[in-house]
């Protein structure tokens, strides 16, 4: 994958420019008719008991949140754990419940390829809220439905997403000075970052920086991470690798032994480390795909790796 590397102007005067304060995003939409008259009992995170009248037919996309939830709303781009039950709108007829009680949470990121009326109705969602979704034709599958799950043309969906876990949209740690000779990198409002690697020759063993420092859990041999990254060539500064681009985080398995599921240098820059963190770490050939060519790196190449640790699962 290519992605334009932008922001490659000196660290500083990017860093200045994208300071200051930004208030958190309102929600995509509201409380309504149709959403006010989705009642759901139960506790949170365990299969819902479910009743709305019939049908239920709303100009646009309404979320009422029944259970509280804390922290801010979800934004474009975040993922989150969630109970997920999905009815058709129109007859009450359930299509799909998953994710609660024993069964693992489903993960879902805003935006991306969601469904647009689901994107807005995670927005108005909270870490521990539970929250009611009736979503127009025009929000879901449009004038075709989708008859394969039972919605019609004129069909609404009602959506019910008890949400259990929620990671951060991009590192949210405090800044931290790097070494010469390191990569610079410098980070858009969204989190996206532009990175310049300098023209000395790269170092001699795998070296990881702490660019932002978080305080959340500290990363542990074994865990599953979600992350945001971006991988690119010393050699040319060429991206190879981006979760930026695809419009979602990552999660993988970091280990030190056999269970892990990244290479060796992507697994040590990010054990020890505290959610909430960006860290930058160069990877030798040794800790990384070696001798072998691997989807368009060249075999032999060192590697550079910022990374967003947005959470643990």
């Amino acid at each position: 994958m290519r992605l334009p590397l932008a922001l490659t102007a000196t660290a500083t005067a990017v860093a200045l420019a994208l300071t200051g304060c930004s208030s958190a995003p309102e929600p995509q939409a509201s409380s309504g008719q149709s959403s006010d008259l989705v009642e759901v009992r139960g506790d949170l995170g365990d299969t819902p008991r479910v009743d709305f009248p019939t049908p239920l037919a709303p100009g646009e996309t309404q979320c009422t949140e029944l259970i509280e939830g804390s922290g801010d709303h979800l934004v474009e781009g975040q993922e989150a754990l969630v109970g997920l039950a999905v009815y058709n709108g129109a007859t009450g007829e359930e299509i799909q419940v998953t994710g609660f009680g024993s069964e693992d949470p489903v993960p879902v990121v805003v935006g991306g390829g969601t469904l647009p009326g689901l994107s807005k109705g995670l927005s108005c969602a909270r870490e521990g809220s539970r929250v009611a979704v009736v979503v127009p034709p025009s929000d879901a599958f449009g004038d075709q439905g989708q008859a394969s799950i039972g919605i019609g043309p004129d069909d609404s969906i009602v959506v019910i997403f008890d949400v259990q876990q929620v990671f951060l949209p991009k590192a949210n740690g405090s800044p931290r000075i790097t070494r010469d000779g390191f990569p610079a990198v410098v980070t858009a409002p969204d989190g996206r970052p532009g990175i310049t690697v300098p023209d000395n020759p790269p170092f001699d063993t795998t070296e990881v920086e702490v660019l932002k420092q978080g305080s959340g859990q500290t990363i542990e041999d074994g865990d599953r991470v979600v992350v945001h990254y971006t991988g690119v060539l010393w050699d040319d500064n060429e991206v190879f690798d981006s979760s930026w681009e695809s419009g979602a985080p990552a999660s993988f398995v970091v280990s030190e032994g056999s269970g892990s599921q990244v290479i060796p240098g992507f697994a040590k820059a990010l054990i020890g480390q505290q959610v909430g963190s960006q860290v930058g770490v160069v990877v030798t050939p040794e800790d990384g795909y070696g001798d072998t060519e691997q989807a368009g790196i060249p075999a032999g190449s060192t590697l550079f790796f910022v990374i967003d640790i947005l959470g643990v699962v």
